[in-house]
């Protein structure tokens, strides 16, 4: 367990670490600081591993592609030209990690033709009933497939051209996917309120 003393130099730290500029931070990176390297980590690391979650199915293989990520933002910082945000280039070099981890699974669930027929337009948005974190961990109990053409398309705001490119399928499976997890999500968050609504009822 950490003392008072060490608990307020990890504190001072970080609040030194916030103060570096990302210019400085970038730099300092491209010539191997290992302490710019450690706070680059540091300080994106927690909103990259919700971006990695959102594609995994758990937090081993979430880990994966964080470690996977991280390093291929090392590897290319002489690329980022500054144009754009520096969060955002990194957000897109951990998305397109993700996706290719998915690729290399290859999963994706069949949708029969008249599942595609009929689902498409009954999706609710009921997930704006959910704190981010409930969403999280439902999103996290699709399927692979399913759950990639999720984030991609509703998350990401991919069309269902580029989702099809970006992991080699057509655009009807791309569709067909995205309108069956919907389904899926509908159902999986009409059960979570009534559970939590029973749960509420025993206990008053």
């Amino acid at each position: 367990m950490l003392t008072n003393s060490e608990i307020k130099s990890e504190n001072l730290n970080s609040e030194r670490n916030q103060n570096i500029t990302e210019t400085d931070l970038i730099n300092g990176c491209i010539e191997g600081n290992r302490r710019m390297q450690e706070t680059l980590y540091q300080r994106f690391a927690p909103k990259m591993y919700a971006v990695c979650l959102r594609y995994a199915g758990t937090a081993p293989e979430a880990e994966d592609i964080l470690q996977e990520g991280f390093i291929k933002v090392f590897k290319k910082l002489t690329s980022f030209r500054g144009e754009g945000s520096f969060e955002g280039w990194i957000r897109r070099i951990f998305v397109n990690t993700a996706i290719e981890h998915f690729r290399r699974k290859r999963y994706l669930q069949p949708v029969t033709e008249k599942e595609e027929n009929t689902v498409e337009g009954k999706y609710l948005s009921v997930l704006d009933d959910l704190a981010e974190k409930d969403v999280m961990v439902l999103i996290q109990q699709l399927s692979p497939g399913y759950r990639t053409v999720f984030n991609m398309y509703v998350v990401e705001g991919y069309t269902h051209k580029e989702i099809a490119d970006m992991l080699g399928i057509s655009e009807g499976t791309s569709k067909s996917q995205l309108s069956r997890a919907k389904v899926i999500l509908q159902d999986m968050v009409k059960q979570y309120i009534d559970q939590n609504r029973e749960a509420r009822s025993r206990h008053e």
